[in-house]
């Protein structure tokens, strides 16, 4: 029976490095040789997340915010979807910064991203060159509403300021926290999570989420783990994504984890 393996990638796909390996790249590259699909489903935005997609030299629709945005990366699709919520929300952050313990506030969606101060400003994190005056967020920049909303607090602060969003926001938001080194939480439209976007997938493609293969590690993957025909925490994963899964890998996502999986599962 030919799958849809769907893959998160910080903690999950990505070693410590935040790189694919040869030996996963080969491994998702046998299975798609197989006819099996492969989906990337990430928090990230689609800047921070088409190198691996061209990586794996994949054609699937891609699922990136979480599922706030699922497109064909470079094509026109009938299937695409961008769900944004109001940007008053982010001005009540930006006034509740202080409080909120918040390192910086940065609202984007697929094309570009503002930052409330440019002294934060990464070009890794941001895989962009510069940041000029245009792309700092003010009340006069943010013209439209986002697609997302990256917070950055101490690792320390990261649940207490993820509680106090959502007793403040929760009815028209999600607050999910990011895989990976960065202390960051994400905010998003209410409803709005990974199984959203593959359920978008698979509709487009005649599939059940029996026909689903799902691996992840953190809070933000406990919704797409439920929802496929098989989830698979990674031995590096939180407690609660362990405790809906299917199963669990033997090995780290700094281990190859996933691809040792996939390898014995799908007999690649």
């Amino acid at each position: 029976m030919k799958k849809l393996i769907a893959i998160d990638l910080d903690g999950t796909t990505l070693n410590q490095d935040s790189k694919i390996t040869d030996k996963t790249a080969k491994t998702l590259r046998r299975a798609v040789e197989d006819g099996h699909s492969v989906v990337i489903a990430t928090g990230r935005p689609y800047r921070m997340s088409k190198n691996f997609y061209q990586e794996l030299q994949l054609t699937t629709p891609m699922i990136n915010f979480n599922g706030a945005l699922v497109h064909l990366p470079g094509k026109v699709w009938a299937g695409e979807e961008e769900t944004s919520f109001n940007r008053k929300i982010v001005f009540d952050l930006m006034a509740e910064k202080k409080n909120l313990k918040l390192d910086f506030i940065a609202a984007e969606n697929r094309e570009t991203f503002f930052i409330d101060d440019l002294n934060f400003f990464d070009q890794h994190f941001f895989s962009s060159d510069f940041a000029t005056d245009e792309n700092l967020l003010t009340v006069n920049t943010l013209r439209t509403n986002p697609t997302s909303v990256l917070l950055r607090s101490q690792p320390e602060n990261v649940g207490s300021v993820s509680e106090e969003l959502k007793q403040q926001f929760g009815q028209e938001v999600e607050v999910n926290t990011w895989g990976g080194p960065n202390p960051i939480l994400e905010v998003v439209a209410k409803g709005i999570q990974k199984a959203h976007g593959l359920k978008r997938v698979i509709d487009n493609f005649n599939l059940k989420s029996e026909d689903i293969i799902a691996f992840g590690d953190e809070h933000n993957d406990v919704d797409m783990l439920k929802f496929a025909g098989w989830g698979v925490a990674m031995a590096n994963g939180t407690d609660q994504v362990k405790s809906v899964a299917n199963d669990i890998t033997e090995k780290t996502n700094t281990e190859d984890g996933m691809a040792d999986y996939l390898t014995k599962y799908l007999d690649l």
